[in-house]
């Protein structure tokens, strides 16, 4: 199983003080967390212009793993994080080119959290263009345009209701040309979406499945 915590930092003026005074802790935490293999992803969240609007962490584990990870992870225990939602999560079958070498440069990435509509016929129209959808990402993910994706789940830890994905454009518009011919864009699957701007830190991380 896998978890998805999506956690945002506060709004108020001491918020991006409380990031900066945790953030060394916050990275020999994940760092270790990848090592050994709790910790699947690690990236953090930014607006356009580069501000820190929180973070994204993909879990290994269930329930417990995850509540143990959020109960140690600096940014979390030292107020940081001021909201935080976690997601069952399961990572699309697709193959991945694998994780980037070397040290962050500046954006690098853009993360997609597109969720679902929530009316009767949300899961059907899923269901319906998950195929194309997957016949398109498909060879974005051979040629790394798409580094990693998958589906959030509601509770019960399979229905689908939304889908991340961390694709390899450095502006939001080149982002949004991307998703624009996707079939779930195109057949109303995805109704509420948001783009962040993140910069990957390669850490120890495990191979992804089907990589």
């Amino acid at each position: 199983m896998t978890h998805a915590i999506l956690a945002f930092d506060g709004t108020d003026s001491d918020a991006p003080a409380r990031r900066a005074a945790a953030r060394d802790d916050h990275v020999a935490f994940i760092t270790a967390e990848a090592a050994a293999g709790r910790l699947l992803l690690g990236l953090p969240l930014h607006d356009e212009a580069g501000r820190s609007l929180g973070s994204l962490m993909m879990i290994a584990g269930d329930d417990a793993a995850r509540d143990a990870y959020l109960a140690a992870e600096p940014f979390a225990r030292r107020g940081v994080w001021q909201r935080v939602e976690t997601h069952p999560f399961r990572i699309a079958p697709l193959p991945y080119q694998g994780w980037p070498d070397g040290p962050p440069q500046g954006r690098t990435h853009t993360v997609i959290i597109a969720w679902d509509g929530t009316d009767a016929g949300a899961l059907d129209r899923r269901m319906a263009h998950r195929q194309g959808h997957f016949d398109r990402v498909r060879p974005m993910a051979a040629d790394g345009t798409l580094l990693f994706g998958g589906a959030i789940l509601a509770a019960d830890g399979t229905t689908m209701r939304g889908s991340i994905a961390v694709t390899r454009h450095t502006s939001h518009d080149t982002a949004r040309a991307w998703m624009a011919p996707d079939p779930y864009v195109t057949g109303d699957v995805w109704r509420d979406i948001a783009l962040h701007a993140t910069s990957f830190r390669a850490l120890p991380y495990a191979a992804l499945p089907h990589a």
